[in-house]
């Protein structure tokens, strides 16, 4: 047992969309899925989980939400984005942030309270994980834990995000497949390539259904 609780009203979100989308050719956050932007749809799932939303990018969009640009230079991969996601928590005032990627438009509307009913203490990171996978850049993340995360993502060559967790204390939190009328689908199915896209299109429809 542990005294610990952490309210998921209070925890501010970071949408990571600041990636190279070199596979999809264009930037992710604009691509149209059902007639609606990935970003959109990322935001209708996560507004309702968070106490605000903040977006990791280069540069504004028009729903004129905050911009967290990279703290680090070099576009140094997903982990750059947490830690931007940290320093934003951190001037927020907040003692964890949650962060969610843009390109997954499928993620679990339980997200943030599963995240936050998992940690057992102030600085222990939750991550999602679904069919024995774990999926890090959905994660909560204390923000006590940014300054670590810069001195290791500035000297760490290869800046694998599990070879950061290893340094600290982390659960998991399962979520299990959601049914369709297809079959079931990963909830952290995320879109990658134009063959994605398409797939992703199937899905949506079967969840209309």
């Amino acid at each position: 047992m542990t005294d610990f609780v952490l309210d998921p009203s209070t925890i501010p979100g970071v949408i990571l969309a600041g990636g190279r989308s070199s596979r999809m050719g264009r930037d992710k956050a604009g691509v149209t899925l059902g007639g609606r932007s990935l970003l959109d749809h990322v935001l209708s799932r996560l507004s309702p989980q968070t106490a605000e939303i903040a977006i990791n990018a280069d540069a504004a969009d028009e729903h004129n939400l905050p911009i967290v640009p990279d703290r680090i230079p070099g576009k140094a991969g997903p982990m750059a984005g947490i830690h931007a996601a940290m320093i934003h928590g951190t001037g927020l005032r907040a003692t964890h942030v949650v962060t969610v990627s843009v390109d997954c438009p499928f993620f679990p509307t339980d997200l943030v309270s599963r995240l936050a009913g998992a940690v057992s203490h102030s600085e222990q990171i939750a991550i999602a994980a679904s069919q024995g996978r774990s999926h890090p850049v959905f994660g909560l993340w204390p923000t006590a834990l940014a300054g670590d995360l810069e001195q290791w993502v500035r000297i760490d060559e290869k800046r694998r995000v599990r070879d950061f967790l290893l340094r600290h204390d982390v659960t998991e939190v399962a979520f299990p497949l959601h049914p369709t009328r297809a079959s079931v689908l990963d909830p952290f199915f995320n879109i990658n390539t134009p063959d994605d896209l398409m797939e992703a299109e199937r899905w949506l429809e079967a969840l209309r259904a």
